[in-house]
């Protein structure tokens, strides 16, 4: 993909916005490991444990990358996508993460858990950079000191504005529509220009409509049950 192109730079925005809509979990995980570590230590904690994290991410996301060119896995990975971006508009995650009370326990539990829970976060990047081994750099060399510097910037402004999450659930849909458009079991299905956006369009509307109103739902029906149990 060449650098000086609409395409690398709109990939490239699809990745950053990708991880950090995707940081909370991962923020939440080095704040959990760093807490307990003498407050000298914490910095050192987070650098280390990010550095770790962010390595396995790459190489993860590029093994992802080079796999989603086997004819029907894009398919699949476009799928699973696109349950990712609509259980990121109705989950409300919690974790439970030990922190470690040594420097390096608090680093190895932020680099297991972020590789354990990273595997969203790893298939949308591999999915938004179509291999390109400089867009999955350049988004992660982008996005993580915002994650681990910003991380409680973060999570206040998810919280603050929910149409952050709205957001960056869409780009996952979006990245997943493309990943499907260019699955080459059916890729003759969207030849046409129309027919491939207009595609597009409708999977990024179905999962954002779909997963804000099972959200209203889900919320009626615990503002149901809290009245019942008063």
């Amino acid at each position: 993909m060449e650098l000086l192109t609409l395409e690398f730079w709109t990939a490239l925005l699809s990745i950053v916005v990708i991880d950090l809509v995707l940081a909370g979990d991962n923020a939440i995980v080095i704040g959990l490991a760093a807490r307990n570590v003498r407050k000298e230590d914490q910095k050192k904690v987070i650098v280390w444990g990010t550095v770790g994290a962010v390595i396995i991410r790459v190489i993860a996301t590029l093994l992802v990358a080079k796999l989603l060119l086997i004819p029907g896995l894009r398919l699949v990975g476009g799928i699973a996508l696109i349950w990712i971006a609509y259980k990121l508009l109705i989950d409300e995650k919690k974790h439970d993460i030990s922190a470690g009370n040594q420097i390096w326990a608090a680093i190895r539990t932020i680099i297991i858990a972020d590789a354990m829970m990273g595997l969203d976060n790893v298939l949308a990047v591999a999915g938004a950079a179509h291999g390109d081994f400089l867009l999955v750099i350049f988004g992660l060399a982008i996005s993580v000191p915002i994650m681990v510097w910003g991380s409680t910037m973060i999570i206040k402004l998810t919280e603050r504005f929910p149409v952050v999450i709205t957001f960056g659930s869409a780009v996952l849909a979006w990245t997943a529509s493309k990943m499907l458009v260019e699955e080459p079991f059916i890729h003759g299905l969207f030849t046409n220009a129309f027919v491939k956006y207009a595609f597009e369009l409708v999977v990024v509307a179905a999962v954002v409509w779909v997963g804000l109103r099972s959200k209203k739902k889900k919320a009626e029906a615990a503002r149901r049950q809290a009245v019942g149990m008063s």
